[in-house]
């Protein structure tokens, strides 16, 4: 079990105190490729920067890989983030005036791995996402697709366990998200347990799992 939530309880404090999660108990396997759907609102966005140690829980009980994930110091949670975690974002956040390849090194940039070595890693990635060609391009020369497809070599950079990705195709036309989603299945293929928030039935329909939040 890579994933192991326990009765998480979440409300933002606020003039009319928002109860967001209410007693979540989700279990996710190593290895599974899983779809969150739920409708505006119902908590899923909220749900995963749980998942991904980006939010707090205010209740209950979350152990990733083994660890329980309560009151960490930020610079715990930056590491186990950083270890564990990869993020994919609806709207890229892909750096404007960077390259391809620039965007794909980042997170190594941040460990203090030197250029010339996160180059390398990045170009492989890049290639494993069969943009290569793409590389010394900035996000304004590149399609959706495209810059995805750099988000998510961003994304498995660190060779993350896990991968969150919260509505990944939201900004793609159909043919694109086809195209998106079966590089998710790809890697999940590979053993990275791979979690989708989405509010698209079709996504969810090529999920092996859909977890849905109602209420």
């Amino acid at each position: 079990m890579i994933i192991h939530l326990k009765d998480i309880n979440k409300t933002y404090q606020g003039a009319i105190p928002l109860h967001v999660l209410k007693g979540i108990n989700l279990d996710i396997e190593r290895g599974e490729l899983v779809s969150i759907m739920g409708a505006s609102g119902s908590g899923k966005s909220t749900l995963l920067n749980i998942l991904g140690i980006l939010d707090n829980y205010d209740s209950g009980e979350y152990i990733l890989d083994g660890t329980l994930i309560k009151n960490l110091s930020e610079n715990r949670a930056a590491e186990l983030r950083n270890k564990l975690i990869g993020f994919v974002f609806q709207s890229f956040n892909l750096i404007n005036y960077k390259s391809a390849l620039e965007n794909a090194a980042l997170p190594l940039f941040y460990q203090g791995i030197s250029r010339r070595k996160r180059n390398m890693l990045a170009m492989e990635q890049l290639e494993r996402m069969g943009i290569a060609d793409r590389a010394h391009h900035l996000p304004s020369e590149m399609s959706g697709g495209q810059k995805q497809r750099v988000a998510i070599a961003r994304a498995l950079i660190t060779n993350p366990s896990i991968i969150l990705a919260d509505e990944p195709t939201g900004a793609l036309d159909s043919k694109t998200s086809k195209e998106v989603m079966d590089v998710f299945r790809q890697l999940n293929s590979e053993g990275i347990t791979t979690v989708i928030v989405t509010h698209d039935p079709n996504i969810g329909a090529q999920t092996n799992r859909i977890i849905r939040i109602s209420d």
